[in-house]
């Protein structure tokens, strides 16, 4: 292919390019033991293969029980698809910790001032370091082998509806042995209930 100048189409390899001038931010979970929802948050990118090219996809997870909490897709990489994903997610919580790479849509000012503004810290992974978001880069592993690798995607359109249904499917019926065999969305609902039970009472 190199000597006929054919290039596949596929994505590049830089999607996890900071914003330029973006501000720094430590890993804040090494050494964390997770214990409760809501405590830490993720993010990430991947790319979905359709018969003529791709889309990037995004979700937003809670690492305690798996749960995915807001997903979207683009055929770009702009932060507009991460921030609307973020914005579904917010909607059903807010975390202590939001754990990404270092990519330009997750460095973005856009991305980072939502976060500020709910007083959310900011966690980063090291370059290079994509076991960092391990829980999320599982998640990708399965979208991939149960539903992307079986199924021919020729359009966005088939895409958005495949990873609709076996991601409600991933939250609502697929248990997990890390959960005593319990789904995302029951473990989830679970925490988020014993979380307001032992919230004080607002006056």
């Amino acid at each position: 292919m190199a000597k006929m100048g054919l290039r596949a189409i596929v994505p590049g390899k830089a999607t996890s390019v900071p914003a330029a001038g973006h501000a720094g931010y430590p890993y804040l979970l090494r050494g964390v033991t997770i214990q409760t929802v809501n405590q830490v948050w993720s993010a990430d990118i991947t790319y979905i293969r359709l018969q003529r090219g791709f889309v990037f996809l995004t979700a937003v997870m809670d690492w305690f029980s798996r749960f995915v909490l807001a997903w979207e897709l683009s055929n770009t990489q702009d932060a507009d698809f991460c921030i609307r994903a973020l914005e579904a997610a917010l909607a059903q919580g807010t975390p202590q910790i939001f754990n990404t790479d270092q990519g330009c849509q997750f460095t973005s000012e856009a991305f980072t001032n939502r976060l500020h503004a709910g007083n959310i810290r900011i966690s980063m992974d090291g370059r290079g370091r994509a076991l960092d978001n391990i829980f999320v880069e599982r998640l990708w592993r399965t979208v991939k082998y149960e539903e992307v690798y079986l199924h021919d995607y020729e359009t966005v359109e088939e895409a958005r509806a495949g990873l609709s249904r076996f991601l409600k499917f991933y939250n609502q019926e697929r248990i997990h042995q890390s959960l005593q065999y319990q789904t995302p969305a029951t473990v989830f609902a679970a925490g988020q209930t014993e979380t307001e039970a032992i919230s004080p009472t607002k006056n």
